[in-house]
């Protein structure tokens, strides 16, 4: 792969200068407009806060990606349907934040982003296996930053985290490296907006956006990530993810299995129960973000030891049930909330 046309550190300040510009704006948008999310006994905030913020995270993705089909010809055709879906789920979420929209509605969006990049990775010769993790990664991990963006700073903390995991193994000069750089860049961008106290929160539009970036950024890092990335290593690339995946599907499953409407508001969550007990978001965020922290260690010490597919997906599946007793632990709590998920 040729070396990219822009150094790794200046895309990156670009991202994260451009990240908090159009989150300032966003933020005067939002209270202009009044477009605010209230308190409630499904919410983890008690004050009423600006949502909508996360459009700058979405912006600067779709422009690094267009910007990345120039450079990369060859990317091009999973680049661009990476984009369209970006700008589908963002503009979903975006209507969402302003007006609630059904379900159901939002949910085919989501499919049609799924599609689009299971296809392109499939026309680009990337094979079945790569195909299929784009379409199930874009309607998981869509839905999963919907259902994890409940408190301050945890969803943009969480992608810059894996942002920078992925840049750090595929290399900042390559595809996926650069792409991560930006992701990573734009979310640090917007942090300071929303952490340790949120003054405008993410919204639909940034946490569908992150789903989708992450999704992409899979993609990328295992079609297009070289010799940094082993092939037969690739569930490594949970670990980064796994706090979320864990406490998203572990909740929501149990919801199921109580039989309780799942697609309803809750406040149910691992970090939610444990935001409440301690009165305050800070701590939980923090928490978080060194575990996953330590996954993105382990990702990259295993990635550079000899091993196979089963090793590499032993290790994911230990991680994971690891921070499932985590989960189990932080639900013993005297009281429960109920519900919020993403289709609220």
């Amino acid at each position: 792969m040729a070396p990219p046309p822009v150094a790794p550190a200046f895309l990156f300040a670009g991202a994260l200068g451009a990240g908090a510009a159009i989150t300032w704006l966003a933020l005067r948008y939002a209270r202009r407009r009044g477009l605010l999310d209230q308190p409630g006994e499904r919410r983890s905030h008690s004050v009423a806060t600006p949502r909508g913020g996360g459009l700058s995270i979405a912006i600067v993705m779709v422009a690094v990606l267009l910007a990345m089909g120039w450079w990369y010809p060859a990317l091009r055709p999973v680049l661009q349907a990476g984009a369209l879906g970006l700008v589908l789920v963002a503009t979903v979420g975006w209507i969402d934040d302003h007006r609630p929209l059904s379900a159901k509605l939002r949910l085919m969006v989501h499919a049609i982003a799924a599609v689009l990049l299971a296809g392109a990775a499939w026309l680009s010769g990337y094979g079945p296996l790569v195909a299929a993790i784009a379409f199930v990664a874009v309607l998981v991990l869509v839905n999963v930053w919907n259902f994890m963006d409940g408190i301050d700073g945890l969803a943009a903390s969480q992608a810059a985290i894996a942002g920078a995991g992925y840049a750090l193994l595929a290399g900042a000069g390559s595809p996926a490296g650069l792409f991560a750089l930006a992701l990573a860049g734009a979310c640090l961008g917007f942090l300071p907006f929303n952490f340790p106290r949120a003054r405008i929160f993410m919204g639909d539009v940034g946490s569908g956006s992150l789903g989708q970036g992450l999704a992409l950024l899979l993609v990328l890092a295992m079609a297009e990530g070289g010799d940094q990335v082993a092939p037969a290593g690739w569930p490594l690339l949970m670990l980064p993810l796994a706090a979320f995946l864990v406490d998203a599907s572990l909740t929501l499953g149990r919801r199921i299995l109580r039989r309780e409407a799942w697609w309803e508001p809750h406040v149910q969550h691992a970090y939610q129960v444990w935001s409440r007990r301690l009165g305050r978001h800070a701590p939980v965020t923090v928490a978080y973000a060194f575990w996953s922290m330590a996954g993105m260690a382990l990702m990259l010490v295993m990635n550079r030891t000899p091993g196979t597919f089963i090793i590499a997906s032993a290790v994911t599946l230990g991680w994971c049930l690891v921070s499932g007793a985590g989960w189990l632990a932080l639900q013993r709590t005297p009281q429960e909330g109920k519900g919020r998920t993403q289709y609220k």
